[in-house]
């Protein structure tokens, strides 16, 4: 598995939280954790492979920091490079827009050329509608901390395990 970089909030308390987790799983020497407030276009270019986490605020809104971030990484040549996305939200307070930002962060991704893996079963979750969505499935890993926290770890391991086949 090649170099991986790890994009992620620092002020974003439980992200973060979930970022390390996933660090943890990987091997620290494999991946290196950027923190997007510190983010640079030639820092996404940097690795074949890149983890992007952030939650979903509102009404399906990215945060601040990623919100103003997403027109820079469409404008990004990213042809050749995987991308594997993590999200969070809470699926009972937000079922209209569950995961959004997800999914808002997929599209930006593919329109600067970049695969989508990590791909995870949308079974397991109760929610009306999300952005976050392709063919039935999450274009990435889902958290909901606030509802199903028991199943973090799992899921975490499981989406893991999955990255190293696939990048």
């Amino acid at each position: 598995m090649k170099e991986i970089g790890l994009f992620y909030a620092m002020n974003a308390a439980k992200t973060s939280h979930i970022a390390e987790k996933i660090r943890e799983k990987l091997g620290h020497k494999e991946v290196e954790m950027i923190l997007i407030e510190k983010a640079w276009q030639n820092d996404f270019q940097a690795y074949d492979n890149l983890i992007v986490g952030a939650s979903t605020w509102f009404d399906g809104e990215l945060p601040t920091y990623w919100d103003e971030m997403v027109p820079e990484i469409e404008s990004l040549d990213l042809k050749g490079k995987k991308v594997a996305l993590f999200g969070l939200g809470d699926q009972i307070g937000y079922p209209d827009n569950f995961v959004d930002g997800l999914g808002i962060l997929a599209e930006a991704f593919e329109k600067a050329g970049a695969t989508l893996v990590g791909f995870t079963s949308s079974e397991g979750y109760s929610f009306a509608h999300s952005k976050a969505l392709r063919n039935g499935k999450w274009c990435g890993l889902v958290i909901d901390i606030e509802n199903q926290s028991k199943l973090t770890d799992k899921r975490i391991a499981d989406w893991c395990n999955q990255l190293k086949e696939e990048f």
